[in-house]
């Protein structure tokens, strides 16, 4: 890709194009702020809960029906999370990218009156269902944030522009783990504050949205609308010379035309899908069942359990230390490439998990191991923002043409969101079964997903969607003797019935060439 590297209106990055990402960024902090908002305040709504239970029935709640009723408020969020990024496909096809980040803030405006309003109505059921629609709204903005931002950035920065959904994640972790502090808003009478608080950013959102685009590849390929999609560009890139841009979405759009409407029954029935969406679904799994989730819910537990006597500024640590390695990774992304970064990620959070297990069995018998659980914890984190964090939630994107796209988003972000359900409720039980050797489990994992990595995953660094696409395409064409990633991307093979293809002649993406502009 020399020469998109050496073309300037692809290269410029513009205070407009830094403008339409960092508002729809505002979703990706919404989506982390309402992930680490629920630890601190574990306590204050327990007590919320056994208050209202003996006002209305003039006695508490046993410790066992207090502890479903607490699980059951963590655990509603990720089945929003589910049932929102399930409906991301129907909802960028009927409303487009740019009006459907606009609806879904009106979720968050009603979840967070819900959860606000909760303490004042004496009703834990509005706590439940408050964080069940904030659950659907984030659900929406894990499909559309990656979505949009993917499909306005210029191709040699779409990896780079695509971490940023992750580095808004992490930054809404950490707001939400410092006001969380107790003299802040974590206190027994601000803590209905603290969830409503993301009313915020979802106002001002809305506000900034107004002066964004729509996605120009949603203008000129699902709706037609080349002027439309090239005033979009024009002001996206401060250039008239728009015309290399233009020029690859007609072609994807006439791909598109010559197929006929892909289902998500499509994705899995079809040879040219089958592939890309099963590799897109493990890597989703691989974020979620690599145990990163169960130390962002239950952090405080663990750094307690290994005897720290703070431990909820360890955990405001863990996510100093997840910001400062996301933004690391927003540096590598475009220099050391997806598949490289990934397989890092996993290997470093392998053995993370091998370290923590080590010091939270043993620290007990040796207090002064404590501090190895603090390094074990920031070393998973910070192994985890290297790859397994951002590079999943973009590179779905990325493995797919536009046709495919929101159905194949749809269906990785609803895996990413069960694995999230599934490990939020099953790593108590499982903490309490096998105590410090939990992580044990979560390590075999994220050997699997290496080793599937390795194997199955192909590089998309510097590529256009149309390329990566056909490159699926010749490997389901022809019967592959080699499980090594590059064989999906080696040139078109001869077929009785090739897939359609534009009629501009490409050339196979690998290691091109240098190309004179």
């Amino acid at each position: 890709m020399e020469r998109m590297e050496d073309d300037k209106p692809k290269q410029k990055v513009t205070l407009y194009l830094l403008y339409c990402v960092s508002t729809a960024v505002i979703g990706s902090l919404q989506f982390g702020y309402n992930t680490g908002v629920i630890n601190a305040p574990e306590q204050k709504l327990r007590r919320f809960f056994h208050n209202v239970s003996m006002e209305r029935y003039g006695e508490p709640f046993s410790p066992g029906t207090n502890t479903i009723v607490w699980s059951f408020s963590v655990a509603i969020f990720s089945v929003g999370g589910m049932v929102g990024s399930f409906s991301v496909g129907a909802v960028v096809n009927k409303f487009g990218r740019r009006k459907s980040m606009l609806l879904s803030n009106i979720l968050a405006l009603l979840g967070a009156a819900l959860m606000g309003l909760s303490s004042l109505s004496q009703s834990f059921e509005m706590v439940i269902v408050g964080r069940l629609i904030i659950g659907v709204f984030c659900g929406l903005c894990t499909g559309l944030t990656p979505m949009y931002v993917g499909e306005i950035s210029p191709t040699a920065l779409r990896g780079a522009f695509g971490t940023l959904h992750q580095l808004g994640v992490v930054i809404g972790i950490l707001v939400a783990q410092i006001f969380g502090l107790e003299f802040l808003l974590g206190s027994d009478a601000l803590w209905p504050l603290l969830l409503a608080l993301t009313a915020l950013p979802a106002v001002l959102q809305s506000v900034m949205l107004i002066f964004c685009p729509e996605s120009p590849r949603y203008l000129l390929i699902v709706l037609n609308q080349e002027e439309e999609a090239r005033k979009a560009l024009v002001r996206l890139r401060n250039s008239e010379d728009v015309s290399d841009d233009i020029q690859e979405m007609r072609e994807e759009g006439m791909k598109m035309a010559m197929e006929k409407k892909v289902t998500i029954l499509e994705l899995f029935r079809s040879p040219n899908y089958r592939q890309p969406i099963i590799i897109a679904i493990i890597l989703q799994l691989s974020q979620q069942l690599s145990g990163i989730n169960a130390v962002f819910y239950y952090s405080t537990d663990i750094f307690d359990t290994a005897g720290i006597t703070q431990p909820i500024y360890a955990t405001i640590g863990t996510g100093v230390v997840n910001t400062v390695f996301t933004v690391v990774s927003l540096f590598l992304v475009e220099r050391a490439g997806r598949r490289t970064l990934h397989l890092i990620g996993l290997g470093g959070m392998a053995i993370s998990a091998l370290l923590m297990t080590i010091s939270l069995s043993l620290v007990e018998t040796n207090q002064s191991i404590s501090y190895l659980a603090i390094v074990a914890v920031f070393a998973f984190v910070a192994s985890f923002e290297m790859g397994p964090g951002p590079i999943p939630w973009f590179i779905v994107a990325e493995l797919f043409s536009q046709g495919p796209r929101p159905a194949a988003m749809a269906i990785s972000g609803f895996s990413n969101w069960t694995a999230n359900f599934l490990v939020g409720l099953s790593f108590p039980k499982l903490k309490e079964l096998c105590g410090p050797y939990v992580f044990i489990i979560f390590m075999i994992f994220l050997i699997v997903f290496f080793i599937f990595t390795f194997l199955r995953v192909p590089e998309t660094k510097g590529r256009t969607f149309d390329d990566i696409a056909q490159g699926f395409t010749a490997s389901a064409a022809k019967p592959s003797h080699s499980p090594v990633p590059e064989a999906v991307v080696v040139g078109l093979p001869e077929s009785k019935e090739p897939a359609p293809v534009s009629p501009t002649e490409k050339v196979p993406m690998v290691d091109l060439p240098s190309e004179k502009p």
